[in-house]
């Protein structure tokens, strides 16, 4: 089969990424345009990387390009759903990076125009991708550690005053969110792989630190799971980013970073250190095969191995709505000072952008706004149990 033809649309620090991985997938696949409002942008990233690929300044000109299979999409995430839609309308492939969409009503036009047109619509979330993830899931899922009672998830980053300049950056119109939509997506996303839908959540937020930006920059987010809870700190404030999933089964509890932690009762009831059960869980991790790869270039691999027809999909749009869908009812929770339990309907005013933004407040207003900030790399989620 021929190589895969991409279009990739943005050229910013994600998009460098997205390069290099296609890069790197040359034997199925090859960058055949780049996209940017900013012309000159797009013509430094092909320089930079190499490529041999066009530059455009709207992606609308990609419809008369021959050899444009599919799309990654790189762009604000309010720009996301348009650009998607209409890439599948015109018989593309889509992958986007997190978050998918900025509403729930954009996710289900994404997902509703890759199914009319019989096209891949993928969402990033290359976290799925690690070894210490995959491992733990395994675990989670066997039942090695008996039922989860208990989540803890820390979404601990930490931005400068400056990162909210960016044009797009802190405001719920364009960006749709702060550290929850921007940040905590991974690990909401994670959360839902390792322990399925919750039916609730209960959150407050608040902005503490980053006063150009309209949105939050810390949450504290309870998911009501039958028979447990999962808490979500998100945070920007947080130096040092460590960051942590814990979760506490019957038998053990495991975190990643990895560590075992295991208890049984002295004749009192308090807690001694259970030595042979932590040696046994300690030695299950051990056994699990490792992926042989991690992070976006696997997750990019799957995409273009799946639109060869090699291997299904692994992280589908419907994934990725998931997570939006746990978003806004933190947001819905935080605005209405209450309980919210899911779904939420489409009748909701959290499943529509334009009334969710209405509905939420305006911690500052943002006064500050550039084009471009300096170029000197950013965390990536790979990050994430470091």
């Amino acid at each position: 089969m021929d190589r895969i033809g991409i279009a990739i649309l943005g050229s910013g620090a994600i998009a460098k990424v997205h390069a290099d991985c296609f890069k790197a997938l040359g034997d199925i696949c090859e960058v055949r345009a780049v996209c940017d409002i900013f012309p000159d942008k797009a013509e430094a990233l092909i320089k930079e990387k190499g490529l041999d690929a066009a530059a455009l300044s709207d992606y609308s000109q990609l419809w008369d390009l021959d050899g444009i299979d599919a799309v990654s999409i790189c762009l604000p995430p309010g720009e996301h759903a348009k650009a998607a839609v209409a890439a599948l309308e015109h018989g593309m492939h889509v992958i986007t990076e997190k978050p998918m969409a900025t509403s729930l009503e954009e996710c289900d036009a994404m997902i509703e125009a890759a199914e009319r047109n019989g096209r891949l619509l993928a969402s990033v979330a290359q976290n799925r991708y690690k070894i210490p993830m995959m491992k733990v899931k395994e675990i989670i899922s066997s039942g090695a550690i008996g039922k989860i009672l208990q989540t803890n998830i820390n979404s601990w980053w930490w931005r400068g005053q400056n990162y909210y300049d960016l044009w797009w950056r802190g405001t719920w119109e364009k960006e749709t969110g702060g550290c929850t939509t921007s940040h905590a997506t991974h690990h909401i996303d994670l959360m839902l792989w390792m322990l399925g839908k919750p039916k609730g959540v209960t959150a407050i937020m608040g902005n503490v630190g980053h006063d150009n930006s309209e949105c939050e920059d810390l949450v504290f987010a309870v998911f009501d799971y039958p028979g447990s809870m999962a808490l979500v700190n998100a945070s920007l404030v947080s130096h040092g980013e460590e960051q942590e999933m814990i979760f506490q089964g019957e038998k053990a509890g495991i975190s990643i970073p990895w560590k075992v932690r295991a208890s049984k009762p002295l004749g009192n009831g308090f807690p001694e250190p259970d030595e042979e059960e932590i040696e046994r869980v300690n030695s299950l991790y051990d056994s699990i095969e490792p992926i042989p790869e991690e992070g976006h270039i696997a997750q990019l691999r799957n995409f273009v191995r799946a639109i060869r027809g090699e291997e299904e999909l692994f992280i589908t749009g419907q994934d990725g709505r998931n997570t939006i869908e746990m978003i806004m009812g933190i947001y819905k929770s935080a605005a209405e000072h209450r309980a919210v339990t899911f779904p939420i309907a489409c009748d909701d005013p959290f499943y529509r952008k334009e009334t969710m933004v209405r509905m939420m407040p305006h911690f500052h207003e943002k006064l500050k706004s550039v084009d471009n900030l300096a170029d000197v790399g950013i965390t990536l989620g790979r990050d994430v149990g470091k």
